[in-house]
């Protein structure tokens, strides 16, 4: 059977922009536009259907139903509406751009929108102005105009969300850089990455602490408890990406946190350490400790294992479980050093799944 193919949606930044031009031909006088087409950040057009429209005798409420696609975005289905008034007396096309209820507030430097802003970032506002002009070119309607863009819900939503730890509060941000989203892209994960690294780093930390999940973060969390939230990364499988970008930035220190799984497959030099792009290759792993003195018998089962963790059951049994464990961890921070360069001083943490560190070990970096 052939593969569904699946659906794309579109942003929250496309959201309102399409709000926004809905509710400028609304007041100039073309009614209530079931669909309205917009033009995209990356170029090309875009229809996106409206789901009301209101008028309180000053301007106009529109809201657009957010569609994420088949995309696991927690803002799919969120009402994103756009507060629209016109201005006879302001400046011929001048757009204002606030935020409302449920749209973030700045709070931190580092992001792409200056502290004290709303969190509606440049891409999007762009989108917006641009949306807007067309509607006034479309009505013939002179004047400024204001957009304050809401969103319900958009505090809880935003609790799921990183928007707390990156200092952005009272809901959501509105966003955008394609104006759709593609199902399962990893470009956001990338950006979300990326961007809290700028806000370590314009709080002038030193250390980043990179984690590959929500588990290895809290372990490493109590590990170092000195470091302050901003500090964490969930960097997931982006083990190159990740380490290229805390160089480049300039931290001083990189420490790691990962299980085992993604511990072996650092070692085996993977960039990218999912399973759909990367597999565990179990007779190098057996390779490897056959020559360190594992017993035979235990490393031709290794080589059998169906899982990293069967994989470390087995180790956890050998005579020899540390020196395996600690050529595994040279291995991963040699890979390591590769992607982040030599500056940095980078720290491995490897832990169970019940919290207990099985090691830890610094690659202080060859200009150190």
């Amino acid at each position: 059977m052939p593969k569904k193919r699946l659906r794309h949606g579109f942003t929250t930044g496309s959201a309102a922009a399409a709000g926004a031009k809905a509710g400028v031909l609304y007041l100039g006088g073309l009614g209530f536009v079931r669909r309205v087409e917009i033009p995209l950040p990356i170029g090309g057009r875009l229809t996106i259907p409206i789901s009301t429209v209101s008028t309180n005798g000053k301007g106009c409420s529109v809201t657009v139903i957010k569609d994420a696609g088949d995309d696991p975005d927690v803002t799919h289905k969120a009402r994103i509406t756009s507060m629209v008034r016109l201005l006879p007396e302001g400046k011929d096309g001048e757009i204002i751009i606030k935020g409302g209820k449920g749209v973030g507030k700045v709070t931190r430097p580092g992001l792409p929108v200056p502290a004290g802003e709303w969190a509606i970032n440049p891409v999007p506002r762009r989108q917006i102005t641009e949306a807007v002009l067309e509607g006034l070119n479309e009505t013939g309607v002179k004047g400024a105009v204001s957009v304050i863009i809401e969103v319900t819900n958009g505090e809880r939503i935003a609790k799921k969300t990183l928007n707390p730890r990156l200092g952005i509060i009272g809901g959501i941000s509105i966003l955008g850089t394609s104006g759709t989203v593609i199902p399962f892209s990893n470009q956001a994960y990338k950006d979300t990455i990326t961007m809290s690294m700028d806000v370590a780093r314009a709080a002038k930390l030193s250390t980043i602490a990179l984690a590959t999940g929500a588990k290895s973060e809290r372990f490493l969390k109590e590990q170092r408890p000195n470091l302050p939230d901003i500090s964490f990364i969930q960097v997931a499988d982006f083990f190159s990406l990740s380490l290229r970008e805390a160089n480049k930035r300039g931290f001083k220190e990189i420490l790691y946190s990962c299980f085992f799984g993604k511990l072996v497959k650092m070692a085996q030099g993977y960039p990218y350490t999912h399973a759909r792009r990367s597999e565990i290759d179990f007779n190098e792993l057996s390779d490897w400790y056959m020559v360190i003195g594992m017993h035979r018998d235990r490393a031709n089962r290794i080589r059998k294992a169906n899982t990293a963790r069967e994989a470390l059951g087995l180790i956890s049994e050998d005579n020899n479980r540390d020196a395996v464990i600690r050529d595994i961890m040279k291995k991963a921070l040699f890979s390591a050093r590769r992607f982040a360069g030599s500056g940095p001083e980078i720290s491995f943490y490897l832990f169970d799944f019940e919290g207990s560190l099985l090691a830890n070990m610094t690659d202080t970096g060859v200009n150190k």
